[in-house]
């Protein structure tokens, strides 16, 4: 089996595994193309890899008492088959893992989930506007699927949604805000676009802010109710 294709780390952070503080290993590789991605230069998988994996054990065992836990990101890092086994062996070692997914091939996510002490799921948007965001037909049925995986998983979880004016609308977000409540969701966070690596200038303009503080707090409420 190939090793795990690292495309960068981040050594320390305290916001991409709630409550822990984690190391984020970056994997290539992504099977879609969303507008505001800004990690673009991941999403083709041949590039050499930044960090071998076994050096990369190495520098965590170095950091035994510092970091808790280690954050797979990418990308997408469920199409890698070493992901499994590099799960694995950060557990063996002691440390909590968590997955940023976006959940593209649910038959690949499904046996990592024993894996798992959290997953960060992306959910781009109403299943019927999937495809405008990722650029892939039929998307939105596998980020469904995964979705419902992780609900019933009884893993903690959170949900985000990564939201531009130009992509989605209050009313596509009050649509989503649905979807997710019927789904039996509860932890939802919207994070506002940021230019910073996003390859695409056409997003990069001056817009009224669609995340407003009434809006978030009507969408959040709707799966408080449910």
């Amino acid at each position: 089996m190939s090793p795990l294709a690292i495309g960068g780390l981040v050594p320390f952070s305290t916001v991409d595994m709630p409550g822990r503080n984690a190391a984020v290993v970056f994997c290539q590789g992504c099977p879609w193309r969303c507008r505001y991605c800004h990690n673009g230069h991941l999403q083709g998988g041949a590039a050499r890899p930044a960090l071998d994996w076994p050096r990369f054990l190495d520098w965590l065992e170095a950091r035994r008492g510092f970091l808790e836990a280690v954050v797979f990101s990418g990308g997408e890092p469920t199409l890698q088959p070493a992901l499994g086994p590099a799960l694995g062996a950060v557990r063996a070692m002691g440390f909590g893992v968590g997955l940023h997914s976006a959940g593209p091939r649910p038959e690949l996510l499904r046996p990592l989930l024993p894996l798992l002490d959290w997953i960060g799921l992306d959910i781009k948007a109403p299943r019927r506007a999937y495809d405008r965001i990722t650029g892939v037909a039929g998307s939105g049925v596998a980020a469904w699927e995964s979705l419902g995986m992780v609900l019933d998983s009884g893993l903690d979880y959170q949900l985000r949604t990564t939201c531009h004016a130009d992509l989605l609308s209050p009313a596509d977000l009050e649509e989503l805000a649905g979807e997710l409540a019927g789904a039996g969701a509860r932890t939802w966070v919207l994070q506002p676009f940021r230019i910073q690596g996003c390859g695409d200038p056409g997003l990069a303009g001056e817009r009224p802010p669609l995340l407003t503080e009434a809006l978030v707090a009507g969408l959040q409420a709707r799966l408080t109710a449910a």
